[in-house]
């Protein structure tokens, strides 16, 4: 009898076995989260990804299409009802860029992509392993030294993000005996690497010198107090206030942690970031930033800073000691973007004028352009269905950018968030500023 029992256990057999009770237990989870994408859905949220038929660049192909990149949020909202496959046959053949985080348009830069060919053939597709144990070639150990000497800094360390980089450094760095001082609209990686640490938490206003000061005077009860905020900030395309930070610092006796994911390789004289830009990079102690936006476009990211602090995470940061090595093709990349710039900042400097051109165009027209100087430009528009309709008709017209509304951006700001590139040609703006002002009257953002 026992022994009939367990072969039905065995196979699956009877309203009681194990088999029977997961299938019960996967039926309920499928329930659950179609009823959550279903909310998502009716939200206006949904989240679609274009297939891209080409390489990254200011112009690309784009595969099949369907109802485009709000097909899905579109017909939730009852915007694009009709929307469906067949909406691919209108779209033209040949689509400007103006989504991307590729800066500098290295990630299909021919001496680019040629080192990666290179280091694919000479180490490999990836090491199996991670650092401590079978996974540092050479080529990692020289972009680290690159990108330490780019910054100005004394080592560096490579991850396999910058989400890594800054889920790695706080709980490595800090203890219930410090404080980490955090500005409220820092990237969600700043965010979750902090939950992950045990030091005192405090969040100051977005860019607002008088809170953060009181609470550094809050904070002084701290052994170490870090202040950390993104460099650029992504949505609103807005700088930080470095020099005022750094001068706040100096007087409570604080660190400065930057994340430059939207300012290394383009912004400053010699494109090193925010800390060059504004005249303070002797003051900023750590630097995170990645691989995968301006240098490369591929993946990767890296904290850089004191050589003691690099030591440390080498030790006991998680990301880096349990996630295999970056894989030399990406090595290649980078390390090649990094040449191009320590060479001649002519990439880096083409940036300005381009970003200057289109604000002002977009200004003349009438938009609402935030932030100020930097090639992520949103047009701020207020309204969610307005940003999602105006984005799918910029892309009937060969211009592919992207709207974000709320939970990305608070409610009422809604935005098409545009971004230039390097490569982008002054024809290439112009045409985007045209269709920006056609499909704004169209719809009554402008008069």
């Amino acid at each position: 009898m026992w022994r009939g029992a367990a072969v039905r256990v065995l196979r699956g057999g009877g309203a009681g076995s194990p088999r029977a009770a997961s299938g019960e237990a996967a039926a309920q989870l499928r329930r659950r989260l179609e009823s959550e994408l279903e909310d998502i859905r009716g939200a206006g949220t949904w989240k679609s990804e274009r297939v891209i038929a080409s390489r990254q660049g200011p112009h690309l192909r784009l595969a099949g299409g369907g109802a485009g990149a709000y097909g899905a949020a579109g017909r939730a909202l009852g915007l694009f009802p009709r929307c469906d496959a067949r909406a691919s046959l209108s779209l033209p053949a040949g689509i400007l860029n103006f989504c991307a985080n590729n800066y500098l348009g290295l990630s299909s830069h021919p001496e680019v992509i040629r080192a990666a060919v290179e280091a694919l053939e000479k180490f490999g597709a990836g090491l199996s392993s991670v650092r401590f144990i079978c996974g540092t070639q050479s080529i990692h150990k020289d972009l680290e030294e690159k990108i330490a000497r780019f910054h100005q800094r004394e080592d560096a360390i490579l991850y396999a993000s910058c989400f890594d980089a800054n889920a790695g450094i706080f709980e490595a760095l800090l203890t219930p005996e410090d404080a980490v001082l955090s500005d409220e609209l820092n990237h969600a990686s700043i965010i979750d690497g902090i939950r992950l640490c045990k030091a005192n938490k405090y969040r100051y206003k977005h860019m607002d010198m008088q809170d953060l000061e009181a609470k550094l005077q809050d904070a002084q009860k701290h052994r170490l107090r870090l202040v950390a905020t993104d460099g650029a900030f992504s949505m609103d395309g807005d700088i930080a206030p470095l020099r005022e930070i750094c001068q706040l610092a100096q007087k409570y006796d604080a660190l400065v942690f930057i994340d430059e994911c939207h300012a290394t390789g383009f912004l400053g004289p010699n494109g090193r970031g925010t800390d060059e830009l504004l005249g303070v990079m002797d003051k900023v102690t750590i630097i995170n930033s990645t691989l995968g936006k301006a240098l490369g476009g591929a993946a990767g990211g890296y904290t850089t800073g004191p050589k003691p602090l690099i030591d440390l995470l080498r030790q006991r940061s998680r990301p880096y000691l349990f996630s295999n090595s970056l894989p030399p093709a990406v090595v290649g990349c980078a390390s090649k973007a990094l040449d191009l710039l320590l060479e001649s900042n002519a990439i880096a400097q083409s940036m300005a004028a381009k970003t200057q051109r289109f604000r002002s165009k977009m200004t003349a027209a009438g938009f609402t352009i935030s932030g100020k100087d930097h090639p992520i430009c949103p047009v701020m528009l207020g309204d969610a269905r307005l940003a999602a309709v105006m984005a799918e008709d910029m892309l009937n017209r060969g211009i592919y950018v992207i709207g974000f509304s709320y939970p990305v951006v608070p409610k009422g700001k809604a935005r098409i968030r545009v971004q230039i590139s390097a490569v982008h040609s002054d024809e290439d703006i112009d045409r985007c500023v045209e269709a920006f002002t056609e499909v704004g009257r169209k719809h009554g953002a402008l008069p």
